[in-house]
């Protein structure tokens, strides 16, 4: 069974941009693309994630400048079960939780979900991944795949 990071390489679900200068909504839109590119969401699917940030804030910005932009369940427009990753050179913004603690992400890992079974294990898959911090500097430095892989062949996620 291949590894998520696996997944998104071999599915070409990546991107690696400058992002300076760019809104967190137009950071989501970019972390769409790849998804979009092989039909695995509509055209704009971003602007379900995009809404439901506006409602209920940043909360999918995480430790380590890691962000997993999402929607709700059965979204419209989610056609395949997937993850886009993308590395941003520079932080991006997402502003402040309901605890005034700032929210920045250089980090992408946009899903989306037409399989609930899939979701769920990618979802767990990409906690490992959340709480192995040499591995999440690593993919932050990546610039190519072979990087994505080589950091997971580095630095591995533990077994459940």
């Amino acid at each position: 069974m291949s590894t998520v990071l696996q997944d998104i390489v071999a599915k070409k679900h990546y991107k690696f941009i400058d992002g300076a200068g760019l809104t967190w909504q137009e950071a989501v839109k970019v972390s769409t693309e790849s998804l979009i590119a092989d039909g695995s969401v509509s055209a704009d699917f971003y602007k379900q994630i995009i809404a439901c940030i506006e409602k209920y804030g940043p909360y999918m910005v995480f430790e380590h400048n890691v962000a997993m932009p999402h929607t709700t369940e059965n979204a419209e427009g989610v056609y395949k079960t997937g993850i886009g990753f993308m590395v941003c050179k520079n932080l991006i913004d997402f502003g402040k939780d309901e605890d005034g603690e700032e929210k920045k992400a250089n980090l992408f890992f946009t899903l989306c979900s037409a399989n609930p079974d899939e979701h769920m294990n990618n979802i767990q898959q990409l906690s490992n991944i959340f709480q192995n911090e040499e591995l999440l500097d690593a993919l932050a430095e990546a610039k190519t795949p072979e990087d994505i892989l080589e950091a997971e062949k580095k630095y591995p996620c533990e077994e459940e």
